[in-house]
């Protein structure tokens, strides 16, 4: 069995993993495809570095089948498809206490703080699985947690049909949070930099426009009758996205952030108490919000093979993350841990 170590200084190597028996409340995951998301990249990058042990394996967004069961387990059997929630929290802290464990205060993210799923064989804790049904591939589960990502920016938004909605960023997460804004009812323009993204997100039948071509304020408000986006999705983590936000939201709006800033950005105040403005921050997800995207995901109700525009076995991540650093021209990069 094969596993994808960071070892620091922009560096994956590929080796050996010996497949970890579980504990009692635990189970072995035999991993189909892992996909290489944002965060991925920023700890390929060195930018969390304080939160790993090197060598570590990395890698969260994951399919797979169970291989082994622990002897506490119940519910699960040998050979279920399933997918896993990476969040182990603490059960005990404030949050935790208040029904908010999945921004737990101190939170455990299976992939940043412990191993995760770039290896053939993964051992995690059984509450963090969601079963899969059968006639869902294996590939396309593999969008199941980015795609709970936007089930919950979604969610939180609270979106309804009719709605005109603007995602500022067109990665991945922008473009599932557009796809799932539009299931949901709402009429979406994504605003994106990148001609490659606007360009993808046209092919999946989104409106999109590129800021250094379009003036987005005169077009939104073209768009809205004068009045503004219902909610805007910022997921550009770009302080240029930052200012854009407040300027496309209607009076009495919602903007919610959805991106990490490496750094806090100027937002304009003025703006929030001008139009009595609704601020809403979005972390993770929530079980629903799987159940959500697996429901979704099954039903084909997204193009989600759309958005896999690579495959590539473990021994070639150190590459796909370099490409990726240079701004390479991909959507979603799957990885086949158990390919050659």
């Amino acid at each position: 069995m094969q596993a994808a170590y960071y070892h620091g200084n922009q560096t994956i190597k590929a080796g050996a993993c010996v497949p970890s028996d579980p504990d009692a409340d635990e189970v072995r995951i035999d991993v189909a495809y892992c996909g290489v998301c944002g965060t991925d990249l920023h700890i390929f990058l060195g930018h969390m570095d304080q939160r790993l042990q090197t060598p570590q394996v990395i890698g969260h967004e994951m399919s797979g089948t169970i291989a082994q069961i622990g002897s506490a387990v119940n519910g699960w059997n040998l050979g279920d498809k399933v997918v896993v929630r990476p969040l182990a929290p603490c059960n005990n802290c404030a949050a935790c206490r208040r029904g908010h464990s999945h921004i737990c205060q101190n939170l455990n993210f299976l992939g940043i703080d412990t191993p995760g799923a770039f290896q053939s064989s993964w051992t995690v804790p059984a509450h963090t699985l969601h079963r899969l049904p059968d006639s869902l591939a294996l590939d396309r589960a593999a969008l199941i947690e980015p795609l709970a990502v936007a089930c919950h920016d979604v969610r939180l938004s609270q979106v309804q049909a009719g709605d005109y909605a603007v995602v500022i960023g067109g990665g991945p997460i922008g473009m599932l949070n557009a796809l799932v804004a539009r299931q949901a009812g709402a009429q979406v323009t994504v605003v994106e930099i990148n001609p490659y993204r606007v360009e993808f997100a046209r092919s999946l039948g989104l409106d999109a426009i590129n800021p250094q071509q379009t003036d987005p304020v005169a077009y939104i408000e073209d768009r809205t009758e004068g009045g503004g986006a219902d909610v805007v999705f910022e997921v550009s983590g770009s302080q240029p996205g930052a200012q854009l936000m407040t300027k496309l939201v209607r009076t009495r709006g919602r903007i919610v952030v959805v991106a990490i800033f490496a750094q806090a950005p100027q937002v304009d105040l003025f703006r929030f108490f001008w139009r009595e403005l609704q601020l809403v921050g979005v972390r993770v997800y929530e079980p629903e919000d799987y159940d959500k995207a697996i429901a979704l995901a099954a039903n084909n109700a997204l193009p989600l093979d759309q958005l896999i525009t690579d495959r590539q076995p473990l021994d070639a991540l150190h590459e796909v993350f370099t490409q990726l650093a240079a701004g390479s021209e991909t959507m979603k990069v799957l990885i086949d841990t158990q390919g050659v």
